[in-house]
């Protein structure tokens, strides 16, 4: 299974530690941005990447992450075969893979802390 990950300037920080954690736990994935801290970019891009990706390629995962989670949620959805949801909890991300066939994780970076190693494992 692969993995997508992206983030705007706002997730930027929590992503390089999900994608560190990913590289550990032998994960395979892309990167698709930031690959720098940059303060004017926009989640659509980075989102828009991880979503077209997820869509365009069965089994695949998704993880973005901007400020709220919300902007990040809507635009993921509007591509065909994304399935993307915030996730607050490892239970709900959990139910969300199993109830609702849920391949994009959308992270708040402004309110997830980096405790949430554990949820990616359900995920």
């Amino acid at each position: 299974m692969k993995v997508f990950i992206g983030a705007d300037h706002r997730g930027f920080e929590l992503k390089e530690k999900i994608a560190k954690w990913l590289f550990e736990m032998k994960y395979d994935f892309l990167d698709v941005g930031a690959q720098n801290l940059e303060s004017g970019d926009n989640f659509t891009k980075y989102t828009s990447e991880v979503a077209s990706l997820v869509a365009a390629n069965e089994n695949s995962r998704g993880v973005v992450l901007c400020g709220s989670g919300v902007g990040a949620d809507i635009a993921a959805n509007k591509f065909d075969g994304a399935r993307a949801a915030i996730g607050k909890s490892a239970k709900q991300i959990k139910e969300g893979r199993e109830d609702d066939d849920m391949n994009i994780l959308v992270l708040a970076a402004d309110y997830t802390s980096e405790r949430a190693k554990p949820c990616l494992l359900h995920f």
